[in-house]
């Protein structure tokens, strides 16, 4: 281990942190759609949910916006990592527009999984988020809708119109443990509730996690890099604080307080799956600033994931 005086502050990074692989993949999306199609480029909503990957997006020729009607008929049409229900699909079609969908596959996963389950007359309870795109993308994707429930709360409260035949389907950026919390309620309610196994929680999600109960047995403060409105980003901060350790989920370096290092000798850094790694190493440079520094890599899941690009990107890459 390095020297380190007194005073220095010991800086253990987690590992995984930072993009996966449906991250990097819908960034290439609209990189590679650039590059073939020329700007503009359109896409619906933020491709991921980090203000500054979608700022540098902007500066390259595309255009974010919420709904199809702002995007002129024809024209090259992508939709986000989050995905998007059935209706998305019917007005792009309606529009004429040039779709390439950069949903993450393990999302796509879950909208296939509700499907089947609907298709054999399963009423289905999706565990996840009010307002999240992924969980609007999926509960429109499934003929018939699902019950959304997000709590143990909700689990004890939820109706069914037959307890014989129900499933249950999740979000893929919740925390491990409160969705495994949920489906123990729904099964203790429902015995013959069907669904997926929590390993259906993306990797990236459990590796990071998991990481970060490692990271927080072994430091006084844990800074997460990652934008507010992301999921996977503020479950990483919880998984932190339940650990017992003050946990503050961070845009950028210019949030950093000197106030939150006084008493502090370790702190902790991690990143969710759409915050880059270079705002992970400002945030250290910021650190550096305020006192002497010795950075410590935890050793942790080497993530090899690579998932497919759209046919008609490939020959753009």
């Amino acid at each position: 281990m390095a020297h380190r005086s007194p005073h220095s502050l010991r800086i253990l990074m987690a590992k995984p942190r930072g993009f996966c692989a449906g991250v990097e993949r819908a960034i290439d999306i609209v990189e590679l759609a650039l590059r073939k199609f020329g700007p503009p480029v359109y896409v619906r909503h933020e491709i991921v949910h980090n203000g500054f990957v979608v700022d540098g997006l902007r500066a390259k020729g595309a255009v974010f916006v919420e709904e199809l009607d702002e995007i002129p008929p024809g024209a090259v049409t992508i939709f986000s990592a989050h995905g998007v229900g059935d209706s998305v699909y019917e007005e792009a079609r309606r529009r004429a527009l040039r779709v390439i969908d950069a949903t993450c596959p393990l999302v796509e996963k879950v909208h296939k999984e509700g499907r089947r389950y609907a298709e054999r007359g399963f009423e289905i309870i999706l565990i996840g988020h009010s307002g999240h795109p992924e969980v609007e993308g999926t509960r429109g994707s499934i003929p018939g809708g699902a019950l959304l429930i997000s709590s143990i709360e909700d689990a004890t409260r939820v109706c069914v119109r037959d307890p014989e035949r129900v499933s249950y389907i999740t979000q893929t950026t919740l925390s491990l443990d409160d969705t495994r919390d949920v489906i123990d309620t729904l099964k203790s309610r429902f015995p013959k509730i069907v669904g997926p196994d929590t390993k259906d929680i993306c990797y990236a999600t459990q590796n990071r996690q998991t990481a970060v109960r490692a990271l927080a047995a072994q430091v006084d403060l844990l800074l997460v890099v990652g934008a507010r409105n992301s999921s996977n980003s503020n479950r990483l901060r919880e998984v932190g604080q339940l650990a017992g350790v003050t946990s503050h989920l961070i845009n950028n370096a210019s949030e950093i307080q000197a106030a939150w290092l006084d008493g502090v000798n370790a702190v902790g850094i991690t990143a969710g799956a759409s915050a880059p790694e270079e705002l992970v190493r400002e945030v250290i440079d910021r650190l550096a600033s305020v006192r002497p520094i010795v950075v410590e890599e935890l050793e942790g899941v080497e993530e090899t994931a690579r998932f497919k690009l759209p046919s008609e990107l490939v020959e753009a890459q």
